[in-house]
Protein backbone atom coordinates (compact mmCIF):
# COMPACT_ATOMS: atom_id res chain seq x y z
CA UNK A 1 0.00 0.00 0.00
CA UNK A 2 1.43 3.39 -0.94
CA UNK A 3 1.44 6.36 1.41
CA UNK A 4 1.03 9.91 0.16
CA UNK A 5 3.90 12.17 1.18
CA UNK A 6 4.21 15.93 0.84
CA UNK A 7 7.42 17.96 0.97
CA UNK A 8 6.89 21.18 2.92
CA UNK A 9 8.88 24.43 3.10
CA UNK A 10 6.55 26.16 5.57
CA UNK A 11 4.96 25.00 8.79
CA UNK A 12 1.22 25.68 9.07
CA UNK A 13 0.11 25.14 12.67
CA UNK A 14 -3.67 25.72 12.49
CA UNK A 15 -3.38 26.46 16.23
CA UNK A 16 -2.48 22.83 17.06
CA UNK A 17 1.05 23.48 18.34
CA UNK A 18 1.91 22.74 21.98
CA UNK A 19 4.66 24.55 23.87
CA UNK A 20 7.34 22.40 25.49
CA UNK A 21 7.89 24.08 28.85
CA UNK A 22 11.31 22.59 29.55
CA UNK A 23 12.88 24.15 26.43
CA UNK A 24 12.87 27.82 25.42
CA UNK A 25 10.77 28.71 22.37
CA UNK A 26 10.23 25.03 21.50
CA UNK A 27 6.92 23.60 20.30
CA UNK A 28 5.59 20.30 18.99
CA UNK A 29 2.84 19.49 16.55
CA UNK A 30 1.27 16.29 15.21
CA UNK A 31 0.00 16.02 11.63
CA UNK A 32 -2.36 13.22 10.59
CA UNK A 33 -0.59 12.78 7.26
CA UNK A 34 3.01 12.21 6.17
CA UNK A 35 5.12 15.31 5.57
CA UNK A 36 8.79 15.89 4.98
CA UNK A 37 10.38 19.09 6.31
CA UNK A 38 13.96 20.34 6.07
CA UNK A 39 15.80 19.80 9.36
CA UNK A 40 17.79 22.64 10.97
CA UNK A 41 16.87 25.14 8.24
CA UNK A 42 14.86 28.32 8.81
CA UNK A 43 11.34 27.95 7.41
CA UNK A 44 8.17 30.05 7.51
CA UNK A 45 5.72 29.57 10.37
CA UNK A 46 2.07 30.34 9.60
CA UNK A 47 -1.11 29.92 11.61
CA UNK A 48 -3.24 29.03 8.55
CA UNK A 49 -2.46 28.09 4.95
CA UNK A 50 -3.55 31.44 3.52
CA UNK A 51 -2.51 33.70 6.41
CA UNK A 52 0.57 35.88 6.65
CA UNK A 53 3.83 34.50 7.97
CA UNK A 54 4.00 34.94 11.77
CA UNK A 55 7.67 34.06 12.19
CA UNK A 56 10.50 31.72 11.36
CA UNK A 57 11.58 28.50 12.97
CA UNK A 58 13.70 25.37 12.63
CA UNK A 59 12.44 21.80 12.71
CA UNK A 60 14.75 20.13 15.22
CA UNK A 61 13.10 16.70 15.27
CA UNK A 62 10.72 14.91 12.94
CA UNK A 63 9.34 11.38 13.26
CA UNK A 64 6.83 9.35 11.33
CA UNK A 65 4.56 6.79 12.92
CA UNK A 66 1.21 5.16 12.20
CA UNK A 67 -0.55 8.40 13.24
CA UNK A 68 1.34 10.60 10.77
CA UNK A 69 4.14 13.12 11.26
CA UNK A 70 5.32 14.47 14.61
CA UNK A 71 7.50 17.61 14.58
CA UNK A 72 9.37 19.48 17.24
CA UNK A 73 10.43 22.95 16.23
CA UNK A 74 12.15 25.94 17.73
CA UNK A 75 10.75 29.40 17.08
CA UNK A 76 13.59 31.75 16.06
CA UNK A 77 11.72 34.96 15.34
CA UNK A 78 8.17 36.16 15.86
CA UNK A 79 6.89 38.99 13.67
CA UNK A 80 4.04 40.03 15.98
CA UNK A 81 2.60 39.11 19.36
CA UNK A 82 -0.80 37.64 20.13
Amino acid sequence: MSMPLSVEWKLVTDGKEKRIKEQDNTFEIQFSDFRLFPINQLIEIRRHENSDQIGTGKIIEMTWNEKGTHCRYQLHSLFNVN
